[in-house]
């Protein structure tokens, strides 16, 4: 993918992730350090989550996030536990709703793993949604910590839906689009919508 459509070339893409991410890492460094000493106090286990998670080209990479279930909960997608409300530690769903659990993430855009804007990363054993994102051309997208998705839905959408959203996106990509999901995503964090767990 080297470049991409409406003269958004993946290089500009990649600095522009570089310059927010390392703004976005020295204003969050003190709420960082709160939340894992929060994590830590509060349930037994490490500070951070890794997860096998799909990139670009559906090659896997390890995503971090705050943990915010419990060391013995299934690795599976949350919509696919039984009761996953059951397995959140005492500030994981604090965490999740206001998407402070997402921080670490930033590490990922660093590296080079994920992007500010893209498709939500899937789990490598989300085999539908691996396989419709690749039937559509998603998978040449590199990962992002929001989406044109997670702005019309996040949670609430079933697979189909969500994946014609990132085609969509993969269709429509500008940078004026990415501002445009950066600010919405911020807003819906602010009321923390769309978020069912």
């Amino acid at each position: 993918m080297g470049k991409q459509e409406n003269g958004m070339g993946y290089r500009g893409k990649r600095m522009m992730d570089l310059v927010v991410a390392g703004l976005v890492l020295i204003m969050a460094c003190v709420p960082m350090i709160l939340v894992a000493i929060m994590v830590k106090l509060t349930s037994r286990g490490p500070v951070l989550y890794w997860s096998d998670r799909v990139g670009r080209d559906n090659k896997l990479f390890r995503m971090p996030k705050f943990r915010t279930m419990r060391i013995d909960t299934p690795a599976v997608a949350t919509h696919l536990l039984g009761k996953p409300e059951q397995y959140l530690t005492s500030i994981g769903g604090f965490l999740r709703k206001s998407s402070l659990d997402e921080l670490p993430q930033i590490w990922s855009i660093l590296v080079g793993d994920m992007s500010l804007v893209g498709p939500r990363p899937a789990l490598f054993n989300q085999d539908d949604l691996i396989s419709l994102r690749t039937t559509m051309g998603v998978q040449h997208l590199v990962p992002g910590l929001t989406g044109w998705a997670q702005i019309n839905g996040r949670d609430e959408l079933p697979i189909p839906q969500k994946v014609q959203l990132d085609a969509e996106y993969l269709q429509n990509m500008s940078w004026s689009l990415d501002v445009q999901i950066l600010l919405r995503t911020a807003f819906k964090v602010l009321k923390r919508d769309g978020v069912s767990h």
